[in-house]
């Protein structure tokens, strides 16, 4: 009986305050979610009491839905405390919640309860939300918060998100992991683009809400990859009409221009954005090459420079659909068209050295290009909740569609000696990418909602057309001629089918999720030689664990195992030949197999009330790894250098990592990460490839709040890696950026720097049975930028409902 009257209790009690908010006919707006800090399930059926500043009554109360949020509308501008309790857990309140005309809503972003053990004391905590969060098994990267990502884009911003490396050309991966999948909004998006540098590249981070790290990503995410960064994109959730319109401008030649909207009102949203990107890029390289002839026991040097310039536009747009049908039925129907248009010139010249370092051939290369890529996503999902039981039903939905087009033209003569004939390539390379995905999950509360379980099935159909034309100019006749050996169309057919379930336990102190995901796998491709290649059809079976314990209120110790796969996939399983350097070729092997992985980690957290250290360890072992492989192969005197891939063999992965967090006052944040990471590989294809390595990373980033409504962050990075045939040398990056705003906080102006001591440089050191190989690379990424960025809001006002006689 005491439970129905309680219930009864909080229903005339929210009803009350309700009728309160609507009749102040204000339009302030508190979100949030609350999960449990050990295991960070969600809390269903939470209380949720709103305060103002020193009333001992809720102005409001509600409870969280069964995903663990919860939201108050229409509250009238004033100072809140918000406090969120449930029977077993410590009670916790969120202070200093100030809303204002300018400052409307706020999301509390993810609250975490935790058991109550022997204390029972209440947790008090501020509204502000730091710019990194950290779990046992993601990494938190708060956009928003960070004065380095206004007016940026997405590559720009991973540059700076702990564990993640940025190559130069503009390839993200994790640190410590072979492999890493790039999802937008929990759906992959890497295989639905022929380059998923060109979105990041374009895509605005004022249009990002945060980004995942998950180095242990759920059983409902693809298998592939050894990690997932998953870039979640703002939805708006303010009643009424907002947004912003930026542009920036560097030194460089640089522009970005960009914009997005929503529009809310009572059960349905619109976003929108736009963004146009401009970027001059230029670059130096030089790379030395020991050649070894072992038949004839001599040795020969390639001594080579280069420089290039190339110039890129590109655009970016998205729409999205958030439409609530009922209470219980949802539907979100979003989409995205991405454009890129480049043009280069590059030019190189090719020394040629004797056994005695004597000059003997000097040949210049010539190469423009010029290419296009287009692309087009389209997402549905439709999601039904249960009304009593608070299971939901989830169907998704996605399209997509992009062509990529270049045309290279490589101009070679001779200075030395200038009786070697010249010689002129046209390469036409047109690739095609379309695929669809169907999804269906289902999850449901079990055990008075405590536990949780899930299930879901996934279709995957890719397909990947890339025709490859090669003429090379006939001087005599004054005509191009195909070059048969060199052109050929490439047909890759990809299906997957995909089951998981999932089961997510909890207890007062610790969480425990067991899952196990099946994919079937179906790939075959086609070549216009005639080759055909049919892969048997292979089972993968995933299982993930994970185990939490949370202690004495301040500490936590997790423990991860999952297998993930690498499969081979076009770009590495197409032989075709690329010939842009005919001393430097590259192709792919179709016979590759798939790589698994074990991966273990071990973590734990330490968190004060200003501060925060997470040490983790992790050890992975794989089979079959696929590794670029590079050799060698000399003829007549002229040694070509082949690059292409292998399953080289066996490579264990021991990771040391520390990230931490400190905030003295409210105006000053430090956070730091160092990885530390052992590779260990073991090559069945030549016992000179059997070695160890040692990769570094570590960042170090400060945030300030200055007087007159400024701000300052900084950030440093230093990363020095390892492969299978050598490592590359270490490289520092650096950015500082500040920011003032004007008109009510309306208007921002920021500077912001980029390796200002310095342009970024890449070195890489690499060997194999006959050669030795040391290049530098250079680009121009110091740069000076001004961005200016206004936002704009117009609040709906809620009319006022009847009086309740």
């Amino acid at each position: 009986m005491k439970k129905p009257l309680t219930l009864i209790f909080y229903l005339l009690l929210s009803f009350v305050g309700a009728a309160n908010l609507y009749a102040a006919t204000d339009k302030g707006i508190i979100t949030g979610k609350v999960i449990e800090e050990v295991g960070a399930l969600p809390i269903p059926s939470a209380v949720v009491a709103v305060y103002e500043a020193d009333a001992e009554r809720p102005f409001a109360t509600t409870s969280t839905d069964e995903n663990g949020f919860f939201k108050f509308n229409a509250l009238k501008y004033a100072t809140y405390r918000v406090k969120i309790s449930y029977v077993g857990f410590t009670a916790l309140t969120v202070n200093e919640v100030i809303l204002t005309e300018k400052n409307a809503e706020r999301n509390l972003g993810t609250l975490k309860l935790s058991s109550e053990q022997n204390n029972l004391n209440e947790v008090t905590i501020t509204a502000e939300k730091p710019v990194i969060e950290f779990t046992a098994d993601m990494i938190t990267y708060n956009v928003d918060k960070s004065i380095l990502a206004e007016g940026s884009t997405a590559t720009d911003i991973l540059k700076n998100v702990p564990m993640v490396q940025v190559d130069i050309d503009g390839k993200a991966t994790i640190a410590g992991k072979r492999s890493t999948r790039i999802f937008i909004d929990g759906k992959p998006s890497d295989y639905m683009t022929s380059n998923i540098a060109d979105l990041l590249n374009v895509l605005p981070s004022d249009a990002i809400e945060k980004i995942e790290v998950m180095t242990n990503p759920p059983a409902r995410y693809s298998g592939d990859g050894e990690g997932i960064i998953n870039i979640v994109m703002k939805k708006g959730f303010a009643i009424g009409f907002n947004g912003n319109a930026g542009i920036t401008a560097g030194v460089q030649g640089n522009t970005n221009m960009n914009t997005n909207a929503s529009y809310r009102s009572k059960n349905y949203s619109l976003t929108g954005s736009a963004a146009y990107r401009s970027n001059v890029a230029k670059s130096t390289s030089h790379s030395y090459r020991e050649n070894f002839d072992l038949v004839k026991d001599t040795t020969f040097y390639y001594d080579n420079y280069g420089n290039s310039r190339s110039n890129t536009n590109g655009g970016n747009f998205r729409a999205g659909l958030d439409w609530d049908i009922t209470t219980q039925q949802n539907l979100r129907v979003s989409t995205n068209f991405n454009t890129n248009s480049n043009n280069s010139r590059s030019g190189t010249d090719f020394n040629f050295l004797s056994e005695e370092l004597a000059l003997k051939r000097v040949r210049n290369q010539m190469s423009t290009a010029k290419g296009g890529s287009h692309s087009l996503v389209f997402n549905a999902d439709y999601s039904l909740k249960g009304k009593e039981s608070g299971d939901k039903l989830t169907i998704g939905l996605t399209i997509n569609n992009n062509t990529n087009d270049n045309l290279r033209l490589l101009d070679q003569h001779y200075t030395l000696p200038v009786t070697l004939k010249p010689s002129l390539r046209e390469n036409t390379d047109g690739v095609g990418n379309n695929g669809l995905t169907f999804n269906l999950d289902y999850d449901r509360p079990v055990f008075k909602k405590r536990d949780r379980f899930e299930a879901g099935v996934m279709y995957t159909h890719r397909k990947n057309d890339n025709d490859m034309l090669v003429r090379d100019f006939n001087f005599a006749t004054q005509e191009y001629v195909i070059a048969q050996k060199l052109s050929n169309q490439f047909l890759y057919n990809e299906k997957i089918i995909a089951g998981y379930t999932s089961y997510n336990y909890k207890g007062k102190s610790i969480g425990i999720k067991a899952a196990l995901r099946a994919e079937l796998t179906d790939v075959n491709f086609d070549l216009s030689t005639g080759d055909s290649y049919n892969i048997k059809p292979y089972l993968s079976l995933f299982p993930n664990i994970s185990i939490n314990h949370f202690f004495k209120k301040r500490y936590n110790i997790g423990a991860t195992y999952s297998v993930r796969i690498n499969r081979p996939r076009e770009n590495t399983l197409n032989p075709q030949i690329n010939n842009n350097d005919t001393l430097n070729i590259s192709f792919g092997n179709p016979a590759l197999v798939p790589a698994y992985t074990q991966q273990m980690d071990v973590s734990f957290g330490a968190f004060g009330e200003k501060w925060s250290f997470t040490p983790r360890l992790s050890y992975s072992t794989s089979g079959g790894v696929i590794e670029r492989y590079r050799s060698v192969n000399v003829v007549n005197g002229v040694a070509t250098s082949e690059t292409t891939y292998f399953n080289v063999g066996s490579n264990d992965i021991f990771g040391l990592i520390l990230i931490g967090n400190y905030r003295p006052s409210k105006k000053l944040t430090a956070n730091a990460n160092f990885t530390l990471t052992q590779s260990k590989y073991s090559s069945s294809l030549n016992s000179a490839l059997n070695r160890d390595g040692l990769s570094i990373r570590s960042a170090l980033g400060l945030s300030m709040q200055l007087p007159l409504k400024t701000a300052f962050e900084a950030n440093v990075n230093y990363a020095n890696n390892a492969n299978a045939q050598g490592r590359t040398k270490a490289s520092v990056a650096s950015s500082m950026a500040a920011r003032k705003t004007f008109l009510k906080n309306r208007l921002s102006a920021r500077v912001s720097v980029n390796d200002p001591f310095g342009k970024r440089n890449n070195t890489l050191f690499s060997e194999g049975v006959n050669f030795r190989l040391q290049s530098y690379s250079a680009s121009n990424t110091s740069n000076v930028t001004m961005t200016l960025n206004y936002r704009f809001t117009k609040i709906k006002k809620v009319p006022t409902p009847p009086k309740t006689q």
